[in-house]
């Protein structure tokens, strides 16, 4: 499948009173033609951070990208000036931020706000873009679009409003959505109708998504790869059911471990990751996880693991991958999710290199 998004050895800091903040250290990931995308892990790990640097929406006075190509369709947007940018943000790169309240200007109507991105980045008249915009809130669910059109922010209710902002992100047919945390703000109800809304849209629309979210069980069923941060880095990227059923970085183990699992009733014991991220004003020698990680040893004090290789699509950043680290048992959840692996789904084996 042809790439269209590829992030190599991304580096991005943040000045502050504190000190340099090493946000992003090393970050690489690709993104397909038709996929979606899923980033996950805790607050501060650098989901947000890495999407929003694709955007080139960072703050520019305390911010730097100090290493690294977000190439586009073969150009690097790092590169690019902000009058370039302005040019592909919104029209072939689009995103939708997790408060709608705050993406929508409360003194216009959703009509016109919809209508801005259309003029603007396709040159159409006001009556055509109109009639697209129309046909945009009919797309993603609104009842009486013709009615809703001429209404302001404050008459939607949030799961309306968050619509509201997806159809003004796919109003130039975006090649890439990037939709940062879309349903953390809303019951669990409308989070559902959200997340089937982004799968249909999908299918219609043939755009490929980055789905930022710090809940892995909300991608189970909306992403196709999942790219696990911690401690601004990637430590584990693989299919979902890979993921899911095969996860191999103890940090992954408790992303798992803290879902609820409703089959086992009564008997779950949710698992909580002891500690907290590490301070990225002084980032630690060796594993980030490390001084969380249970079965840490002390190579993982010393050394910064490499990303190793389990499948053709799975990869993880952990020094339990290693050929003389020793056999451990991952927590009772994985364990579980191993034995009702799909069964169209074959356990990876080790790929060394060169094979």
């Amino acid at each position: 499948m042809e790439k269209i998004l590829e992030v190599k050895n991304l580096h991005v800091s943040f000045d502050t009173f504190g000190g340099e903040v090493k946000a992003i250290r090393g970050v690489n990931f690709d993104l397909k033609k038709g996929e979606t995308l899923a980033i996950v892990g805790e607050s501060g790990s650098g989901k947000s951070v890495t999407t929003k640097t694709i955007m080139r929406l960072l703050p520019k006075n305390n911010s730097k990208i100090k290493n690294g190509e977000i190439l586009f369709e073969g150009k690097d947007l790092t590169k690019l000036s902000e009058s370039e940018m302005q040019k592909i943000r919104g029209k072939d790169i689009s995103m939708i931020f997790q408060d709608p309240m705050t993406s929508l200007n409360p003194t216009m109507t959703v009509g016109k706000q919809i209508m801005e991105g259309i003029i603007k980045h396709q040159n159409a008249s006001k009556s055509a873009a109109k009639a697209k915009a129309i046909d945009l809130l009919d797309l993603v669910g609104i009842p009486m679009p013709e009615e809703r059109f001429k209404q302001y922010p404050h008459q939607f209710s949030g799961g309306m409003r968050q619509r509201v902002v997806i159809a003004i992100s796919l109003a130039c047919n975006p090649k890439v959505l990037i939709a940062d945390e879309p349903t953390t703000a809303l019951d669990v109800t409308i989070q559902a109708q959200i997340l089937d809304l982004m799968k249909d849209l999908q299918q219609k629309i043939d755009t490929s998504i980055i789905f930022i979210t710090h809940d892995l069980g909300v991608v189970a069923n909306v992403a196709d790869r999942v790219a696990v941060m911690y401690g601004g880095q990637i430590i584990e990227m693989g299919t979902v059911d890979e993921i899911f059923y095969n996860p191999q970085h103890p940090y992954t183990w408790g992303l798992i471990s803290s879902m609820p699992d409703l089959e086992l009733g009564d008997e779950a014991e949710l698992y909580a990751i002891p500690g907290t991220p590490p301070d990225l004003t002084d980032p630690p020698i060796g594993d980030a996880f490390a001084v969380r990680n249970e079965f840490a040893m002390q190579i993982d004090m010393e050394m910064e693991p490499p990303m190793f290789q389990i499948s053709k699509t799975h990869f993880a950043k952990t020094w339990l991958l290693h050929e003389n680290a020793p056999q451990v048992e991952p927590p009772l959840a994985v364990q579980r999710r191993r034995r009702h692996m799909p069964n169209n789904f074959d356990k990876p084996v080790m790929i060394k290199d060169g094979e």
